[in-house]
């Protein structure tokens, strides 16, 4: 037997259960991981309590819990080539990822993607970046920050929000960063210039750049867009990832799906370079998967957090 955190009906935090499951094996083109970390993300929480979110994922209860992962290969099936027992990986496994084994198929797709993961990349990092990079990287491609640009940053103190200030500024721009002001210092720490969210977001921005803002990217929300199209910015300049299909003003919505074949790569190189970090803000065993939840959903985490697990067969 294994373990696997299960749920059996929509609901907050109180609904996830760890239980004993079977023991899956990897089958003809498949590989086994033996789960050693599993990053969170507010898509997981929000498909587990929103039933009309989850239908949007083809996500039926009952239904394990998770996305994002790190681990070992530990079975490899008949036919399963580029990955060997003893390698360590890192990816994404759908209403999957918070249990001791995920089966993964290869060659893996864009929906559920497998990577090996780098040396000098630790597993809990390494189970943060498939959602939040991936999304990180989308958010910014959509309005190409360059050089001699300010973007601003909506929600840049959340988990996607550490990977785009930072990717943007490895691009060259000034990034302006939104968050609660008890966050400020931590935003400084990645050479983000902070302002408060909140009505009057594009007064306070304006103040902090009266030479303007050129690129901007929501991560939570819509205030972010609205108040870069209040600034002057061209629609086209920027992106949203939560503001559904209609974002306002004819901005950019995007997701992580639509980031580049080679963006987790750029971003693994950008860690191991010591360009990127990853903070974690917090680590929970799996047996305490409900306060690691109910953390992740209070949307004021400074960075990543993650759940770990030591695989051992029950």
């Amino acid at each position: 037997m294994s373990r696997a955190v299960v749920y059996e009906a929509f609901g907050d935090p109180e609904v996830l259960e760890v239980r004993e499951v079977a023991e899956p094996h990897a089958g003809p083109g498949e590989v086994r991981v033996r789960v050693t970390a599993a990053g969170l993300n507010p898509m997981d929480w929000g498909i587990a309590s929103q039933p009309e979110l989850a239908a949007r994922f083809g996500i039926t209860l009952p239904s394990g819990f998770g996305y994002d992962f790190a681990g070992v290969v530990d079975e490899v099936g008949t036919g399963a080539a580029g990955f060997a027992v003893g390698d360590r990986v890192y990816g994404g496994a759908l209403g999957r990822a918070a249990a001791d084994f995920v089966v993964m198929a290869v060659p893996a797709d864009a929906t559920e993607p497998l990577w090996h993961t780098p040396e000098g990349i630790g597993d809990e990092v390494a189970s943060t970046l498939p959602v939040a990079g991936l999304t990180a990287a989308a958010a910014l491609e959509a309005i190409d920050p360059r050089s001699g640009d300010t973007v601003l940053v909506g929600g840049a103190a959340g988990g996607v929000g550490v990977f785009a200030l930072q990717l943007a500024k490895l691009a060259g721009a000034r990034v302006i960063g939104t968050a609660a002001e008890s966050t400020f210092p931590f935003l400084r720490r990645f050479g983000a210039e902070p302002v408060a969210y909140g009505p009057g977001l594009a007064e306070r921005v304006r103040t902090l750049a009266p030479e303007g803002v050129s690129a901007a990217t929501d991560l939570f929300g819509t205030e972010t867009a609205e108040a870069a199209l209040a600034l002057g910015v061209a629609p086209e300049r920027i992106s949203t990832i939560a503001a559904g299909a209609h974002p306002p003003g004819g901005v950019r919505a995007t997701g992580g799906f639509d980031a580049e074949p080679d963006a987790v790569k750029r971003i693994s190189d950008a860690i191991l370079a010591g360009a990127i970090t990853v903070p974690i803000a917090a680590t929970f065993p799996i047996e305490r998967i409900r306060d690691a939840v109910t953390l992740q959903a209070g949307r004021h985490v400074h960075g990543k957090i993650v759940v770990t697990l030591d695989s051992r067969l029950r």
